[in-house]
């Protein structure tokens, strides 16, 4: 009885590739909040540094004559960077929100009035930030637009 020797077939340990992209995808859901919390410290920064800039840069470029009258375009720019201001505060103030610690994701968002999953929880908070970041940044860009326009309209009149 010859019995022929059973072919070996070589094998290899479970790709681990899927639960990388997985936790991956976990850390940086739960990741965007604080990343949207350094940009808003950042555009604090910015809002508060950039009118001090706009008086510099006019009183390095008029000298002593560095004065501009007040214009709806200079009123215009420093209430831009106000609101920048006010809405990049805002973005780093914690929302309250209800969580159901023991749903981690759902199939479907949480109705209105609804404790919301731990996955919607970490996406809503970075949704909220980033809308009042994005407004923040136009509103910034609007105050530097109205600024230089009061600089290029006062320096055209005679």
């Amino acid at each position: 009885m010859s019995e022929e020797p059973e072919e070996i077939l070589s094998s290899y340990a479970p790709s681990t590739a899927n639960e990388e992209l997985e936790k991956g995808l976990a850390a940086a859901v739960v990741g965007q909040p604080k990343l949207l919390d350094e940009l808003g410290r950042q555009m604090v920064t910015l809002c508060l540094a950039i009118p001090g800039l706009f008086a510099t840069v006019l009183k390095l470029t008029d000298g002593d004559d560095a004065v501009l009258p007040v214009s709806c375009f200079v009123l215009s720019a420093f209430a831009c960077w106000l609101v920048a201001l006010v809405l990049s505060l805002a973005s780093l103030v914690p929302v309250t929100r209800t969580v159901d610690r023991q749903v981690i994701r759902r199939a479907q968002p949480a109705a209105k009035g609804q404790a919301l999953s731990i996955e919607e929880f970490f996406t809503k908070s970075a949704k909220h930030k980033r809308r009042l970041l994005i407004a923040a940044a136009l509103f910034c860009f609007a105050g530097i637009a109205l600024a230089a326009w009061s600089v290029f309209n006062h320096s055209l009149k005679p």
